[in-house]
């Protein structure tokens, strides 16, 4: 059997790469269902969640998207190769509409199998998130940046182009059926592993007309998609966060970033929080001792970590809905090394005296200070039914960062 294509059959290369293909989406679809199934029940916070049940639907999203990524490498190396060979003609190339629909299908098919993987794969590179592609190659792509606006696009689009593939899918499924048990003629056969005998299709002559059809048909597509509102911007919806009131402070923060980076199943997951106030007081004394004082409020309901935010908003996590604020009431100190903020911390209805070293630069009326600390999620009933590291470890990493300036 030959490796190329002719007019009458395909040759030993492109049904490798359709039946591989074939083998890849009907193993991803599966994959991904099961595993959606599984993370709605992981982050929805009224569902108990336990270290078993995230590690589950860890691994079968890892394999999904890393079953998605091969498709991608595979389809993109299917259309080049095309490229290069003849294509075989339709054996009911008479049948002008028939004709017509199976260009038509093939375009959507190609198309799905670029676009599907790939909108997956961006959603995966611009969100926080714990179920990596098991590939040494990375989990980010050029030029595409942590966004939840752009996580949240791309998931839509990948779950509008997935019904697209499994439609042309279906399409192409029964069309090949209706050749070989209606029409009984060698369609599906010349597909078929090893060689096969195939009679010369009629001649036949291609138009450009399939091609915009299924052009026309991906244009409704995302027509339907932005009726349905996925091009709008819903990230910073979902759970509310509490309203803070206004605090008095001889230092006025200009801009600032509270931060936490939490590591699920190994890897690093960070969030920040968006609502937070501090009422400081501080005088830079010549030697070492009291300097000051901060009072920090924080809505935890402001938190986006990425993935996992409705999970880190349910019960067994930060409760949001019963504790609605984290405080954190410090007196700040200039040390021989630097300066700290000591003080108790109160997470949920723990408290727990803690201590942040920070560096501080003055420049007359402003100043610039970065913090970081390490907290067990533990002493605060953080995840207290996940006892074990396996799928989140106990150290919750906490920075901040802030530019402030005195007020008159």
């Amino acid at each position: 059997m030959s490796s190329t294509n002719t007019f009458s059959s395909y040759g030993s290369v492109t049904k490798a790469f359709h039946w591989l293909t074939a083998l890849l989406i009907f193993t991803a679809l599966p994959l991904g269902w099961i595993s959606n199934n599984l993370a709605h029940a992981i982050y929805d916070p009224t569902i108990p969640t336990t270290e078993a049940d995230i590690a589950a639907a860890s691994q079968l999203f890892s394999l999904h998207k890393t079953v998605g990524v091969t498709v991608f490498v595979v389809a993109l190396a299917r259309i080049l190769w095309a490229m290069t060979q003849t294509k075989p003609g339709l054996l009911n190339a008479e049948n002008k509409p028939e004709a017509f629909a199976a260009e038509t299908v093939h375009w959507m098919l190609y198309a799905s199998l670029v676009l599907v993987p790939l909108t997956g794969w961006t959603h995966h590179a611009a969100t926080e998130g714990f179920a990596p592609i098991l590939w040494p190659f990375g989990q980010n792509l050029p030029f595409v940046p942590k966004s939840a606006y752009l996580a949240e696009v791309t998931a839509g689009l990948h779950w509008l182009f997935i019904w697209v593939l499994v439609g042309s899918l279906a399409l192409h499924i029964m069309g090949a059926l209706k050749h070989h048990v209606v029409d009984k003629d060698s369609t599906l056969r010349r597909m078929l592993p090893g060689r096969s005998e195939a009679p010369e299709p009629p001649k036949q002559t291609h138009s450009i007309a399939p091609a915009i059809a299924g052009l026309a048909v991906w244009i409704a597509v995302l027509a339907g998609g932005w009726s349905m509102g996925i091009f709008s911007d819903h990230s910073s919806q979902g759970i509310e966060s509490a309203e803070l009131e206004a605090v008095q402070s001889d230092w006025q923060v200009q801009e600032g970033t509270l931060s936490i980076t939490i590591t699920q199943l190994g890897s690093p997951v960070t969030g920040t929080f968006a609502e937070w106030t501090a009422a400081i007081t501080f005088d830079d004394p010549p030697a070492p001792g009291l300097a000051g004082s901060v009072d920090v409020t924080v809505a935890i309901g402001s938190l986006a970590l990425g993935t996992v935010t409705d999970q880190a908003m349910g019960a067994d996590f930060f409760d949001s809905g019963q504790f609605s604020t984290a405080q954190f009431d410090a007196d700040l100190f200039k040390t021989d090394a630097g300066y700290e903020a000591r003080g108790p911390l109160t997470i949920r209805d723990k408290t727990l005296d803690v201590v942040l070293p920070f560096t501080l630069e003055l420049q007359d009326n402003s100043a610039t200070m970065l913090g970081e600390l390490e907290l067990n999620r533990l002493d605060f009933d953080i995840g207290a039914q996940m006892p074990a590291e396996d799928s989140l470890a106990f150290a919750v990493n906490v920075a901040v960062e802030l530019t402030a300036t005195r007020g008159e």
